[in-house]
C-alpha cells in the first residue's frame, strides 16, 4: 500500500495511491495512518492533479546512519566505524517531492545522498531486531544533502547536515516492501550518480531500528535514514535530483540558491 500526503489547494490530506484502468489515483482517507484508524473518505483525485507533500513530518526527529555502505566509506577516504555512526536532522530539514533544495549560503560543495528511509509507526524502546517490523509503518525515499566543506571543517555535523531543505522525503510511504535487497540510486539532470543495493548495507534495517531504540525512544512519525551507497557527488543550482528505490518510487527535487 502506498500512503501519500497531498493537497489539492486545501489543507493536507492522506490518501492511498492506486492504479485503475491505466491511471494512477489518490483515494482519500480520513484519520492519520500513524495515530488513528483510517477509513475511505469517498474522494478520488488523479495523481497528476494533486501536489504530493512530504509523506511524513517527523514530530520528534530524523535519525541518520553514517557510513553504512563500505564503498561509500571508501570513497570518502575513511574506514567503516566499528560503532555505527548516528546523527540527527531536525524536522525543519524535511521537504517533499518537487520542493526546491535551497543550498546554504555558507557552503559551495553540497552533495546528494540517496537513502532508504524507515518510517516508525509505534513507540519503540530497547526492542530486539526480530521485533523491528512491528514498529515500522513503511519506507520512503530520502536524500541526505550534505555540505561537504562544512563537514570537513568541523568536528560535528550540524551545519553540514541540518540545514533547511536538507532532507527531502517522498513520494509516499510504501508499506509492502522487503527492504533487504532493493536497487537504490540517484541521478542529476538524468545522469547516473549512484547505483547500489540495500543488500550492501553493513547494518540492516532491523538491526538499525533495534540499536537506535536502545539509544533513544523512537516515536510515531520518526524517520530513520539508513545510509547511502557509493557515487555521491556535488550538485549545483539549476540541477534536478532524482532518488529512485526499487519497489518504493522516485523522489525528485530541483536545486536552487537564494
Amino acid at each position: 500500500m502506498r500512503i501519500a500526503r497531498y493537497t489539492t489547494g486545501d489543507d493536507p490530506s492522506f490518501g492511498i495511491v492506486q492504479e485503475k484502468d491505466g491511471t494512477e489515483y489518490v483515494y482519500g482517507i480520513t484519520g492519520d495512518p500513524l495515530y488513528t484508524e483510517i477509513r475511505p473518505s469517498g474522494k478520488r483525485h488523479p495523481l497528476a492533479d494533486v501536489r504530493l507533500l512530504a509523506p511524513v513530518i517527523p514530530r520528534s526527529k530524523v535519525v541518520c546512519v553514517g557510513k553504512n555502505y563500505a564503498a561509500h566509506a571508501a570513497e570518502m577516504g575513511t574506514e567503516v566505524p566499528e560503532q555505527a555512526l548516528y546523527f540527527l536532522k531536525p524536522n525543519t530539514a524535511v521537504i517533499g517531492p518537487d520542493e526546491p533544495i535551497v543550498l546554504p549560503a555558507y557552503s559551495t560543495e553540497v552533495s546528494l545522498e540517496a537513502e532508504l528511509a524507515v518510517v516508525i509507526q509505534r513507540m519503540a524502546k530497547d526492542i530486539d531486531a526480530e521485533h523491528a517490523s512491528d514498529v515500522i509503518l513503511g519506507y520512503t525515499c530520502a536524500n541526505d544533502l550534505t555540505a561537504r566543506d562544512a563537514q570537513r571543517a568541523e568536528n560535528q555535523w550540524f551545519r553540514a547536515k541540518a540545514f533547511d531543505t536538507s532532507c527531502p522525503l517522498g513520494p509516499w510511504i510504501e508499506t509492502d516492501v522487503d527492504p533487504s535487497a532493493l536497487a537504490i540510486g540517484s541521478t542529476v539532470d538524468g545522469d547516473l550518480a549512484q547505483d547500489g543495493s540495500t543488500a550492501d548495507m553493513l547494518r540492516r534495517v532491523p538491526e538499525l531500528v533495534a540499536e537506535i531504540s536502545r539509544v533513544t525512544t523512537l516515536l510515531p512519525g520518526d524517520v530513520i535514514l539508513t545510509g547511502t551507497p557509493a557515487g555521491v557527488r556535488s550538485v549545483g543550482a539549476g540541477s534536478v535530483i532524482d532518488v529512485t528505490i526499487e519497489g518504493v518510487g522516485t523522489l525528485t527535487n530541483p536545486v536552487v540558491r537564494r
